[in-house]
C-alpha cells in the first residue's frame, strides 16, 4: 500500500517524537575535557573577540559546559545566516533517501516552465550535486541579483544568470543555489524545506518553533533566514557526528552524512584557513579533520569526530576565523581520550565564570550636571534614508530611556545603568530595512550611561540577531548629534550621523 504525504509525515511524528529528549549534563573531566582548558577558551574568546553571545559544548553526546552571555538567554531562537545551508542540505538528504529525488538530476528538469528558451550547455548540464557542493558554475553568487532586481520570480533570476564554467569544476559560495535546493526540495515532495524537516529532523530532535524565512513565491530561503536555539545547532551537529543516528534509531543515512561532510570540492589551497579546507554539501571542512555548517557574525556547528565532540556558537563578529583559531589553540588540547581525574577547584572556577556571563553595559556615569537641558527634550531630523524622525532622552521612576519615533510609530527604549533592560522595538539594520522579524517587533536589550556631561550613550542588543547598535548623542548648541554604529554589516561598515533640531515650543 502506498502511503500518502500526510501519512508518511504522520509516521515519522508517532516514530520519532519519542526519541527527543534534553542532553545529559556531565562533568568535563569525566567526559575527558579538561575544566581548565573549557575555561582558558572563555577566558580567551572575552579577550580577543567582540563578542559571542552562547555556546554548548557536547562531548560524548552529553553537554559539558553551555553558556549564554547576557543579555542573550537560553530559550531565545538566534538568527544563523548560512548555517541555515547545512539545515537544507539535511533536507536534500532526506529526499535523497525517500528516492523523491537524485543527486544527479539536473535542475532546469524540475522547472521546466521557468528555464530559457535556450539554456547554455553548462546550464542544462547543473546537477543537484552541484549546487550541494557550491559548484554550479556561476562566476559570481547568484543572490544578489535574485533578492535585488525586479523580477521576484528567484528561480527565474537564477536560471537567468550566466553560467561560466562547467558545473561541478568551480567553486563559488553562492547563497542562491542553496535556494534553488529549497525549491527543488519543495518541487519534490510538496512541502516546503520547514514544513518538509518538522517530523524528520525538528521533532525528533526537539526543536521547538524553529522560524524559517519564505520568498515571495513561498519558498523556504534555504540560505538564511533559520531561528534555532543553540542546543538546536548543537543537535544538529550531533546527528551528524553520530552519523544520522539519534537514541539509537536512525534518522538520516550513514551515506547521506559521509558524503556531505566530505571534501566533495576544493576551495583553495591555505592550509591556516579554515575556509580552504574544501567543502562538502552546505558543510565546511576545517582543519583537525573537523566539519562545520556556518553562519555571518559568528554563527556556527563545529563537528570534531575525532574527538567525538561537538561545539555550537552563536555570535555577532566580524573576525570568524579568530573563534576557530581559539578553539584550536585553547580548547583542543584540554580534550583527552580517556576520563580525568576530578579537578573539583577548575570545575567550581568554570562553572562559576559560565553563571555570571555577560556583554559589558555602556560604560560611564548614571547622572549628568548639564542634563536638565536636555532630558524631555525632543529632537526632530530631515527627512533621511535611515527613517528616523525624532528622539528625546527622558528619565523617570525606571531610569533613563529614549523615546525613538520612526515609520513604525513612538517606541519607549529603557536603558539600563551597569545592567540590561530588555524590552522590544522596531528598527531597522543599516537602518534602511526592517530586520527579519514575525510580527514587526524586535526583543532587544539596551544600557545607557553618560560618558561627558553632554554625552549619551546607548547600547542595543536585537537579541535574536547578531545585531548591536550604539547610539551616541552629543548635545551642543541647541542640536542633537547623533551617531549611529552597528557592530557589523554586509560589506563596508558605515556610521551614520544626523543632526536634531528641538521642536519649536507650542505658540
Amino acid at each position: 500500500m502506498k502511503l500518502t504525504r500526510t501519512a508518511v509525515s504522520s509516521v515519522f511524528v508517532v516514530l520519532f517524537a519519542c526519541l527527543s529528549r534534553a542532553f545529559e549534563v556531565s562533568k568535563p573531566e569525566m567526559e575527558g575535557i579538561s575544566s581548565g582548558a573549557i575555561l582558558g577558551w572563555v577566558e580567551a574568546v572575552e579577550s580577543n573577540v567582540d563578542a559571542l553571545h552562547s555556546f554548548v559544548l557536547l562531548r560524548h553526546g552529553k553537554i559539558v559546559a553551555e553558556g549564554w552571555w547576557a543579555p542573550f538567554e537560553k530559550e531565545r531562537p538566534h538568527m544563523l545566516y548560512s548555517l541555515s545551508k547545512s539545515f537544507t542540505s539535511t533536507a536534500v538528504g532526506f529526499a535523497v533517501e525517500e528516492g523523491r529525488l537524485s543527486l544527479d538530476d539536473t535542475v532546469v528538469s524540475f522547472f521546466p516552465d521557468k528555464v530559457p528558451e535556450r539554456p547554455s550547455e553548462n546550464l542544462a548540464k547543473m546537477r543537484v550535486r552541484d549546487l550541494l557542493c557550491m559548484g554550479s558554475g556561476n562566476a559570481n553568487d547568484t543572490f544578489t541579483p535574485m533578492k535585488e532586481g525586479a523580477e521576484t520570480d528567484w528561480i527565474k533570476v537564477f536560471f537567468a544568470q550566466p553560467v561560466e564554467h562547467e558545473p561541478g569544476t568551480f567553486f563559488r559560495y553562492n547563497t542562491g543555489v542553496t535556494y534553488m535546493l529549497s525549491a527543488i526540495v519543495q518541487k519534490a515532495t510538496g512541502q516546503k524545506v520547514a514544513d518538509y524537516l518538522k517530523p524528520r529532523l525538528f521533532t525528533p530532535l526537539g526543536m521547538e518553533k524553529p522560524a524559517w524565512e519564505t520568498s515571495a513565491q513561498g519558498i523556504t530561503t534555504g540560505g538564511y533566514g533559520l531561528k534555532v536555539r543553540t542546543r538546536d545547532i548543537a543537535a544538529l551537529g550531533q546527528l551528524y557526528l553520530q552519523k544520522g543516528m539519534w537514541n539509537g534509531k536512525r534518522l538520516l543515512s550513514e551515506k547521506w552524512v559521509a558524503a556531505a561532510t566530505d571534501r566533495q570540492i576544493s576551495n583553495g589551497d591555505n592550509p591556516e584557513s579554515d575556509w580552504s579546507q574544501g567543502y562538502g554539501f552546505q558543510f565546511w571542512r576545517c582543519r583537525h579533520n573537523a566539519f562545520r555548517g556556518d553562519g555571518a557574525f559568528g554563527q556556527y556547528c563545529l563537528v570534531m569526530p575525532d574527538q567525538d565532540a561537538v561545539l555550537a556558537i552563536t555570535g555577532g563578529l566580524g573576525d570568524m576565523q579568530q573563534v576557530l583559531n581559539l578553539i584550536w589553540a585553547n580548547l583542543l588540547p584540554g580534550i583527552r581520550a580517556q576520563a580525568l581525574p576530578a579537578d573539583d577547584a577548575s570545575q567550581a572556577r568554570l562553572t562559576d565564570k559560565l553563571s555570571k556571563l555577560t556583554l559589558r553595559p555602556a560604560q560611564g556615569q548614571s547622572e549628568s550636571a548639564a542634563s536638565a537641558g536636555t532630558l524631555g527634550k525632543t529632537f526632530v531630523f530631515d527627512n533621511n534614508e535611515k527613517g528616523l524622525q525624532a528622539l528625546s532622552l527622558n528619565r523617570d521612576g525606571q531610569g533613563l530611556y529614549l523615546t525613538i519615533r520612526n515609520a513604525h510609530g513612538e517606541q519607549r527604549l529603557d536603558c539600563g545603568f551597569g545592567r540590561w533592560s530588555t524590552g522590544e522595538l522596531t528598527f531597522e539594520k543599516s537602518l534602511t530595512a526592517p530586520l527579519n522579524t514575525t510580527n514587526g517587533r524586535q526583543p532587544v536589550a539596551a544600557s545607557g550611561a553618560w560618558l561627558a556631561p553632554n554625552l549619551f550613550q546607548a547600547v542595543i542588543y536585537f537579541c535574536e540577531t547578531p545585531y548591536r547598535l550604539t547610539l551616541t548623542l552629543r548635545f551642543k548648541d541647541d542640536r542633537q548629534y547623533l551617531d549611529l554604529d552597528y557592530n557589523v554589516m554586509f560589506g563596508p561598515k558605515k556610521k551614520w550621523s544626523l543632526i536634531g533640531r528641538p521642536v519649536a515650543p507650542a505658540s
